[in-house]
């Protein structure tokens, strides 16, 4: 059985707001982390039947990255849904959705 390892370090500024967001992981051929703007992971608890999520986001992220950063995370969500229950009417449900969320924050984005 392989391993493989995942670090993710997040440095705080005096107000425990992220300022940097780094990740490695072991499988892949780079020795430099990787930077990001914004990260978001959950792990499913089956004892306790609920999601357990990590969100975070710097100062730098701006309000247009993070529209594009849930449409594509959503699109993402509805292939794996799909890929892991077979139910290709959930998954044009979700994606239907998340057309729809980019649509609106983008109007949104421009009134503003």
């Amino acid at each position: 059985m392989e391993k493989s390892t995942i670090t993710i370090d997040v440095m705080l500024d005096q107000g425990k707001i992220p300022n940097q967001i780094s990740w490695k992981a072991s499988s892949k051929n780079t020795e430099e982390p990787e930077q990001a703007k914004a990260m978001m992971l959950a792990f499913w608890d089956s004892r306790e039947k609920s999601a357990l999520r990590i969100d975070l986001w710097t100062k730098e992220m701006m309000i247009d990255e993070m529209g594009d950063f849930f449409y594509q995370t959503l699109m993402t969500m509805a292939d794996t849904y799909r890929r892991s229950t077979g139910q290709a009417e959930l998954e044009e449900a979700i994606k239907l959705f998340a057309a729809d969320f980019y649509k609106k924050s983008k109007e949104l984005l421009e009134k503003s």
